[in-house]
């Protein structure tokens, strides 16, 4: 039988730490090719350059590096004759800063597992919340544990169609991690998204991000679960319909497209 063939990317650039630190813990359990950003994508979310052409440079025995985004990184992987074949699994990470509640929506880390997912092969985004990159090289082996459950399992049960998995590790040791919760998209509240302020010649500019979050939801959210001590890990589903709403806008289907009802027509 075939050795499992595993590409690993990630957001923060083909020499981050974090990525260096996954390819550690993979190793073991297959063929590990890398296609990853020649620089940090953080944020990217789901985008693709369509309007010039990339360049993959080779640096290193399966080993690239694309001047594009994560979501870049794994098309070409897959369609571009970048690797012998189609990879049997995609992990993306493992970055550095956690990618909880609405994160998913922005990251590209999270994007990279999408695209993965979308063309049909089980993907799993991983994160250190906090991103402190002292502690990656000590999570190798808890990821590579990870990593073994997930190739291990059957794909029926981990991966039903159009799922992902979105894994954040606690900021702590690998010794002192509590073990392992399966949970729910918390929320991310901002005070003060968007800093405005002036530089040196009086003109104005904008930073996005501004102060800390504050988090809210059930006691099982990922982020209660991480603050814990506990690894998080949320499956997500590429399907964003909101299936209640839809059944009960069911009625506006009766409405002409200027308000009057089917009846008075």
């Amino acid at each position: 039988m075939d050795r499992l063939l595993l590409l690993a990317t990630n957001d923060d650039g083909y020499l981050a730490r974090g990525l260096q630190a996954l390819v550690t813990a993979l190793e073991p359990l297959g063929d590990v090719w890398v296609v990853a950003p020649d620089r940090e994508q953080s944020a990217t979310s789901h985008s693709l350059t369509l309007h010039h052409p990339l360049r993959v440079v080779t640096h290193g025995e399966r080993r690239f590096h694309v001047d594009g985004s994560p979501t870049d990184c794994v098309l070409l992987a897959v369609h571009g004759d970048l690797l012998p074949r189609r990879p049997d699994y995609i992990f993306s990470g493992i970055n550095h800063g956690g990618n909880m509640g609405e994160d998913v929506s922005y990251s590209g880390t999270v994007a990279a597992a999408m695209e993965g997912t979308i063309l049909g092969i089980p993907s799993v985004a991983i994160s250190l919340v906090g991103g402190d990159a002292e502690l990656l090289e000590g999570y190798a082996a808890t990821v590579g544990g990870i990593a073994r459950e997930i190739v291990t399992t059957p794909q029926s049960e981990s991966f039903p169609e159009d799922t992902l998995l979105n894994i954040n590790l606690p900021p702590i040791a690998a010794g002192g991690i509590r073990g392992i919760r399966i949970a729910p998209l918390g929320k991310r509240v901002y005070e003060n998204p968007v800093l405005v302020s002036k530089d040196p010649r009086g003109k104005t500019y904008y930073w996005i991000g501004g102060e800390g979050p504050t988090w809210r939801g059930e006691e099982d959210s990922d982020f209660r679960q991480v603050e814990e001590g506990y690894i998080a890990i949320t499956p997500l589903h590429l399907d964003l319909t909101n299936y209640k709403t839809l059944q009960d806008l069911r009625k506006w289907e009766g409405l002409h497209p200027l308000g009057t009802p089917a009846e008075e027509r």
